[in-house]
């Protein structure tokens, strides 16, 4: 179910009206919370709730199985592993694994082809699956008591807003919250409104109104020979693209969490002001980046070892990103770049040399930007010759650049970037002297951001994160 869609509308509105007679008790609070969650994620499609329930018992059973002992369980830790692990290769990448064998096949001289179960990626399973397994790590690791009641459990594995595309909660964080309820203040009341007005706004108005001229260049839509300008144009639309829908849906999510009395960690913080890459990656989907660190990155030695080890150790956990992003080259190529740009900033510590001045701090901002856009194309490329043939072009200037760019692009199809830079810059202006007060511009803002959600959404799209 999406949530710029009627049927989500629906179905908030039924649940809140209900939620107030239900709440006060455990066993009622979590029954309503996973029947609901589980009517919406069904549906999408009902037959792959049994995924959640699988993934959900492992853990909720090998969490019971550790909690037993008083030391050790790396057994039962181990099963967990495998078992979710093993869930998200099948669904999701062991199509690419079956191409790659078949490709050294053919190199090897040999005929014969694997082939390809051809399943359905269900919508959301990384995300469902991490939050599953760091519920085991965090128990096996004495950071917390398991549960005894599967009910329980499942309300805050399937918990709906954040369900399919994050943020991912930790269960240290979240489970204890579930063992209570609480009534929001009015002040909590008007930022969850004011938060889920800005996440409609930025999908609905600025990422589904790019999204359609995105997919036509990507679709082949343009012949990317020349048109250098028009695609540094494509890339920048992209970039904003995919931060409105990505951000868009967190902002919904928390918004709709904390009506509910929980609070959702806060998963993206302006990160195109970001200066550096370690910035940006403390910014930019806050919640998978510390589950990499907390869960690959240290455990692996991080930076407490020799300076090449942290190298790798780094290169090894943005690239693991990249492959939970999406299974095949690209992304993996997406991820070496930004490997590539933190290993040169921890070597050349540019980020610091630009933070004297507002002016060397802007130019810091811009050149992060322009990398970072440079790295979306192969993020967002049909494949990783596409990608090669998008950026010959975007580096080969041609004369006719600006012809071109005006023939496929007119002024009216750039109106959804100053839209997001007027909101981004009055959102950081909003947040330096909110302080527990509602600023009275606030309340108009909110009013304009309604207004243009309603007449200039653009064609309702599905959340670019439900494919991981």
């Amino acid at each position: 179910m999406l949530f710029n869609s009627l049927p989500f509308l629906i179905f908030a509105a039924l649940f809140f009206a209900l939620w107030p007679l239900v709440r006060t008790r455990n066993t009622s609070r979590w029954c309503y919370l996973v029947t609901a969650s589980f009517f919406f994620y069904g549906w999408w499609d009902w037959r792959y709730l049994g995924l959640i329930v699988v993934s959900g018992l492992i853990d909720f059973l090998v969490a019971l199985a550790i909690g037993r002992r008083e030391t050790g369980g790396r057994g039962w830790l181990i099963v967990s592993l495998i078992g979710n692990l093993g869930i998200l290769f099948i669904f999701k990448y062991h199509g690419f694994f079956v191409d790659v064998v078949n490709d050294f096949a053919v190199l090897a001289g040999n005929a014969t082809q694997l082939s390809s179960l051809n399943l359905v990626l269900p919508v959301g399973i990384s995300f469902f699956t991490f939050q599953s397994m760091s519920y085991t790590i965090d128990v096996y690791r004495r950071r917390l008591v398991p549960t005894t009641n599967f009910l329980h459990f499942m309300s805050y594995l399937a918990l709906f807003p954040q369900l399919v595309a994050g943020p991912i909660v930790r269960a240290r964080d979240l489970l204890p919250a579930l063992e209570s309820w609480r009534v929001p203040t009015a002040f909590e009341r008007w930022g969850n409104f004011r938060m889920i007005a800005i996440g409609f706004f930025k999908k609905m108005v600025v990422a589904d109104n790019l999204a359609p001229l995105v997919d036509h260049a990507f679709h082949g839509g343009v012949n990317p020979e020349g048109a250098w300008m028009y695609w540094w144009v494509i890339a920048v639309m992209f970039s904003a693209q995919i931060y409105c829908d990505f951000s868009g849906y967190t902002d919904i999510a928390r918004g709709l969490g904390g009506m509910m009395g929980y609070d959702f960690p806060e998963n993206f913080n302006h990160p195109y002001v970001a200066v550096g890459f370690r910035d940006f990656w403390s910014r930019w989907h806050i919640s998978l980046s510390t589950w990499f660190r907390d869960y690959v990155y240290i455990p692996l030695g991080g930076s407490k070892t020799s300076r090449m080890q942290g190298h790798i150790n780094m290169w090894i956990t943005i690239l693991l990103s990249g492959v939970w992003h999406g299974s095949g080259w690209n992304f993996i190529f997406w991820g070496a770049l930004h490997a590539t740009y933190l290993s040169i900033e921890r070597i050349v510590a540019w980020p610091k040399l630009l933070m004297g001045s507002m002016v060397t701090r802007l130019l810091g901002i811009a050149i992060t930007f322009t990398l970072t856009t440079i790295a979306w194309i192969p993020f967002r490329a049909e494949s990783l010759q596409q990608t090669v043939v998008v950026f010959r072009t975007m580096f080969t200037p041609t004369v006719n650049g600006l012809t071109d760019l005006r023939n496929q692009l007119g002024l009216e199809d750039l109106t959804p970037l100053g839209l997001l830079l007027i909101l981004e810059v009055s959102q950081l202006v909003s947040a330096r002297i909110r302080r527990g007060m509602i600023p009275t511009f606030e309340p108009i803002m909110v009013a304009i951001l309604i207004v243009l959600t309603v007449l200039f959404r653009g064609p309702g799209k599905q959340f670019v994160y439900f494919q991981f």
